[in-house]
């Protein structure tokens, strides 16, 4: 059983009614100055969708102000701020392409990124480019490799007294409201004949005292929250807090955020 789709017709059973058919517009008739302003109403992974139906659309589909309005308010100051300067000529979805991608800067500590489907901009802090209480003891603490972190490998904690995790970034977030996490995992994570596994004997304390976290902005915005760590053998996202960027701020935003667990009767 199939279908099929012919253009050949036999001049002789042509009817009015077929040549009638023949002869009305469909999508490749479409103006592409008008077929823009349809793109633009639409998210760019439906953009990228409806520019493979014809030649109108994949033309449109590159018009400057269709990807202008996707991209965030401040992208000139985002792409300076990942690559040290503006590329110039570049056209707008070019940039959003860019933007969509992950990328890292500050000597790879930190990753950036814009959501295909919201346009909303995503940060991501290595361990590495945080300030961690004894972070160079290996007594204390040791970095092992993981293909579940973008950074490929994560901090291990094997003991410590004293829990401190303190870090700082200036960035030029839009205008919006951000949220900050903190991705943890309880337990030591490895592989066993293929299969990931994960040791949990040496946890121990989290559930005890509870874990604070703080968010400040230089403006004055300060958030706090707390709570147990009792989820092993899993990575989870425990929320610091969040911060409002006004659409009036024309420069970079300084935040602060901090994770304590400070408790002495036990490690």
């Amino acid at each position: 059983m199939g279908s099929g789709f012919s253009l050949f017709t036999n001049g002789s059973s042509s009817s009015p009614s077929r040549e009638r058919d023949l002869l009305k517009p469909g999508l490749g008739d479409l103006p592409e100055s008008c077929v823009a302003l349809i793109l633009e109403k639409l998210d760019p992974v439906e953009i990228c969708r409806f520019s493979k139906l014809n030649r109108a659309f994949r033309s449109a589909s590159w018009a400057d102000f269709v990807w202008e309005s996707k991209l965030p308010h401040d992208y000139r100051s985002i792409l300076e701020k990942i690559l040290g300067g503006f590329p110039e000529k570049l056209r707008k979805r070019d940039i959003y392409n860019f933007l969509s991608r992950v990328n890292s800067f500050d000597d790879g500590t930190k990753k950036a990124w814009v959501d295909k489907r919201t346009s909303d901009l995503c940060l991501c802090l290595s361990v590495k480019g945080l300030s961690v209480t004894g972070i160079d003891d290996r007594r204390y603490w040791n970095h092992i490799p993981s293909d579940e972190s973008r950074f490929a490998s994560v901090a291990y904690l094997q003991h410590v007294w004293w829990f401190q995790v303190d870090g700082e970034i200036e960035f030029p977030f839009p205008a919006g409201t951000y949220s900050v996490f903190f991705r943890l995992h309880l337990g030591k994570p490895g592989k066993r004949f293929g299969w990931k596994v994960c040791n949990t004997d040496q946890i121990h304390g989290w559930d005890i005292k509870p874990v604070q976290f703080q968010i400040w902005t230089e403006d004055g915005q300060h958030s706090s929250s707390q709570c147990k760590l009792t989820e092993p053998g899993t990575w989870s996202h425990y929320h610091a807090g969040d911060f409002v960027v006004g659409k009036a701020k024309s420069s970079s935003t300084k935040l602060k955020f901090s994770m304590t667990q400070i408790d002495c009767t036990h490690t």
